[in-house]
C-alpha cells in the first residue's frame, strides 16, 4: 500500500475518493464563495471529500490579452475568505520559488504547474513550507520520471505529496495513458487523475479548446484505474469562464458525474 496523503480532513490513499474542484482561475471574490459553497453543498450530500481549486494567476496563457487572475496578494484574501466562510481546505498554483511561503500561510495546498514540474528550486521551496504539495505530470515526461520531481520535493523532509496525471503530448494534441496512473503510484505517493486539463485540445488559436463530453469517459477510466482523486475544473456557467472555458465542468451536472465516479470506485474497490 502507497503513502496516504491527508489535508485535514481529506485523505488521499484511503477509502474515499476525494475530489480536487473549483473554478480554473478566481474571477471575483463573490464567484468563488458561491462556487465553493455549491461544490461543498454537493461532496456533503454525497459523502466525498472536497478541496477548493482556483488559481490567483494563469502565468502560462495562450495570449498576453487572457485574463489572468486577480495578482497573488488579492487572490490570498479571497481564498482565506472561502477557507475561513465556506470551511474546506483550499489548493492554488505556484510559479516562482519566491511565492511558495506566502501562499503557504494560507493555503492547504500547494500545485506545481505541469510545465513547471522539473524546476528544482520551485520544487524545493514549495517542499520546504511543509504544506501538501500536488506536482503535475508535464504533458512532456514520461510517468515514470515523476519520481524525481517528488525527490526534489521529500529532499526537504516533506512527504506530502500527491502527483497528477492531465495528459500527454502526442502531436499538437493530448491523449491519456491511464497505465500512468499505476505506474506513478508506483512512486509510493498517491496519483490523482485531472479530468478537464486532459480533454484539452492545444493549439494556434488565442484559446485552449477542448473536448468538454469526454470528461466522463477520462474520469471514469482513471477511477476504473485505481487512481487515488480527482482533479476538476468546475464552473457555473463554463462558457462564459474567463479561463479554459472548453474544458470546465458545468456546476449543474456536477453531482450526476460524481455519483457515477463513486459507483465505479466502489466497483473496483469493493
Amino acid at each position: 500500500m502507497g503513502k496516504r496523503v491527508a489535508v485535514g480532513n481529506v485523505e488521499f490513499g484511503g477509502a474515499a475518493l476525494p475530489i480536487i474542484a473549483g473554478p480554473c482561475v478566481i474571477e471575483s471574490r463573490d464567484h468563488s464563495l458561491k462556487m465553493a459553497e455549491a461544490i461543498r453543498t454537493i461532496t456533503d450530500k454525497l459523502g466525498a471529500p472536497f478541496i477548493f481549486k482556483s488559481s490567483f494567476d494563469k502565468a502560462n496563457r495562450s495570449a498576453t490579452g487572457s485574463f489572468r487572475g486577480p495578482d497573488m496578494d488579492e487572490g490570498l484574501k479571497i481564498l482565506a475568505e472561502v477557507k475561513k466562510e465556506v470551511g474546506v481546505p483550499v489548493l492554488t498554483d505556484v510559479h516562482l520559488p519566491d511565492q511558495c511561503r506566502p501562499v503557504s500561510e494560507i493555503v492547504d495546498v500547494l500545485q506545481i504547474p505541469a510545465f513547471l514540474c522539473r524546476q528544482t528550486d520551485l520544487l524545493v521551496a514549495a517542499g520546504e513550507t511543509g504544506k501538501a504539495i500536488n506536482i503535475k505530470k508535464g504533458q512532456f515526461l514520461a510517468p515514470g520520471k515523476m519520481a524525481h520531481a517528488a525527490e526534489k520535493v521529500s529532499s526537504t523532509g516533506n512527504n506530502n505529496i500527491l502527483l497528477t496525471e492531465r495528459g500527454s503530448s502526442f502531436g499538437y494534441g493530448l491523449v491519456s495513458d491511464m497505465t500512468s496512473i499505476p505506474v506513478m503510484q508506483g512512486s509510493g505517493f498517491p496519483v490523482v487523475f485531472d479530468a478537464t486539463h486532459s480533454a484539452q485540445i492545444p493549439g494556434g488559436e488565442a484559446t485552449t479548446g477542448g473536448q468538454r463530453d469526454m470528461i466522463p469517459i477520462l474520469a471514469k477510466a482513471a477511477v476504473a484505474s485505481g487512481c487515488d482523486g480527482l482533479f476538476m475544473e468546475v464552473h457555473d456557467n463554463p462558457e462564459e469562464a474567463k479561463s479554459d472555458a472548453a474544458t470546465q465542468w458545468p456546476l449543474d451536472q456536477l453531482e450526476k458525474l460524481l455519483l457515477q465516479l463513486q459507483k465505479v470506485h466502489q466497483a473496483v474497490n469493493g
